[in-house]
């Protein structure tokens, strides 16, 4: 460990204590740094001090217990003075997939008033590109006592009393306390000093390389890794719908496609889901709509998906019977619903739908509160629900409904999104393999 860099970096306040705030606090404070996270939510603020959590995520708990324990790490709703600020605020999509930013300004205008000379800013969240240089300018309207970087008014030469940078995070939930250490750190400054000085803090915990660049750079960089994911959902998913069309097998389709040494070709579901892919291309779409087709008809592609999700269980369910839906979480062995198409599929089925649909989901124990408005949407465990359901239709590939006896399911209507029960055969074995 640096020891100069520890000694430069003794108190960090992490701002926002979700999937991606508390997990990044928790490793900060395990490395021996005092960390204060900072959270609008008093149920989260008092869940985390008294050593628990509020959210799904492997060894979170155990890291979360000992960093509180030891008096590393301790949450609140207010921010008070610290060397560096870490930012990993919501930053979703309005209604015409335009970026919203209030809950980041929010957050800047909160910490303007106890920032010191020689503290570093980290924007973590995922952000439109220009949004960094936004950080700039709010502060510097704030403080006009503080010299901030990467202004037009300000010479890339000019010294400044403020360090900032953006470093989007690069986890999968489920792995996060791992991804956080051993992944790659794409870091950028508004000046190279900025980006200078965030190395020195990432290298506290950071096993993988930190790459810099400019702040801008890095906005795209994270924005485009999402992108490139999301049409590649979308082709799967599209090929799923013409499989359909066509009566295909869609999974022995992929494996005998993947075959081939140059494809690899992903498994569709039921849209996408997921607080960055679901929403980061609409921000690069935003910034230049002329330039990005592709991106915007990938999006449709994958928005649409849900509608056909819905179409598929109305043609094969009779109009008063029953519908079991496995699982609510964008994806797999998670609680994470945010942009799930999964919560899509439910609350507009249950609209079409005049029966009943049992809801199984069991990384969470109730309904969320926008699900609750229809009255024929029931939270229910899996054993009480395979008996009342005429159609199941499985959105989410959780552990438990891979290994589920499946003597029950023989004379149901199955909708399997994820491909858990499939019935075809795997990759052929004993073939030869040409280009």
């Amino acid at each position: 460990m640096n020891i100069q860099a520890k000694a430069n970096f003794k108190k960090v306040c992490v701002i926002g204590l979700g999937y991606v705030g508390l997990p990044t606090a928790a490793v900060i404070a395990n490395h021996g740094i005092t960390v204060s996270g900072v959270d609008i939510d008093q149920n989260t603020v008092e869940t985390i001090n008294k050593g628990k959590i509020h959210i799904i995520e492997p060894d979170l708990d155990i890291m979360v217990r000992d960093a509180v324990k030891i008096g590393n790490l301790h949450a609140a709703t207010s921010m008070k003075p610290a060397d560096v600020f870490i930012i990993a605020v919501p930053t979703p999509v309005k209604e015409r997939n335009e970026p919203d930013l209030r809950y980041l300004e929010q957050a800047v205008q909160a910490l303007a008033p106890v920032l010191n000379q020689g503290n570093l800013i980290i924007l973590e969240s995922t952000s439109p590109v220009g949004t960094t240089k936004k950080i700039s300018q709010w502060l510097s309207d704030a403080r006009p006592d503080l010299k901030f970087p990467g202004l037009k008014t300000t010479s890339k030469s000019a010294q400044h009393d403020i360090y900032i940078a953006h470093s989007p995070e690069r986890v999968l939930p489920g792995k996060i306390l791992v991804e956080l250490v051993k992944n790659d750190r794409v870091i950028g400054g508004l000046t190279p000093s900025c980006g200078e000085r965030a190395r020195e803090l990432y290298s506290l915990f950071v096993t993988g390389t930190c790459h810099l660049t400019n702040a801008d750079t890095a906005e795209l960089v994270k924005l485009a890794e999402n992108a490139y994911r999301d049409t590649n959902i979308a082709f799967a998913n599209e090929m799923s719908l013409v499989c359909d069309e066509l009566n295909i097998d869609i999974w022995d389709m992929i494996d005998l496609a993947n075959l081939h040494p140059r494809v690899d070709i992903l498994k569709p579901g039921p849209g996408v889901g997921g607080h960055c892919i679901a929403v980061d291309p609409w921000f690069i779409v935003h910034s230049a709509p002329e330039q990005t087709p592709l991106i915007q008809a990938t999006r449709q592609v994958n928005n649409s998906k849900p509608d056909w999700v819905i179409k598929q269980a109305l043609k094969v369910t009779d109009p008063l019977s029953t519908i079991m839906c496995l699982g609510l979480s964008y994806k797999s062995d998670i609680d994470d619903l945010r942009e799930s198409p999964a919560i899509r599929i439910v609350k507009n089925l249950a609209i079409k739908h005049p029966g009943l649909i049992l809801v199984v989901e069991p990384n969470i124990s109730e309904l969320p509160s926008y699900l609750k408005t229809e009255d024929n949407i029931k939270y229910c465990l899996y054993d009480d629900a395979i008996k009342e359901a005429e159609t199941v239709i499985v959105l989410t590939d959780h552990k438990e409904f891979k290994t589920i006896d499946r003597a029950p399911l023989a004379n149901k209507k199955i909708i399997d999104t994820r491909g858990i029960w499939r019935k075809g055969k795997k990759i052929p074995t004993g073939t030869t393999n040409s280009s």
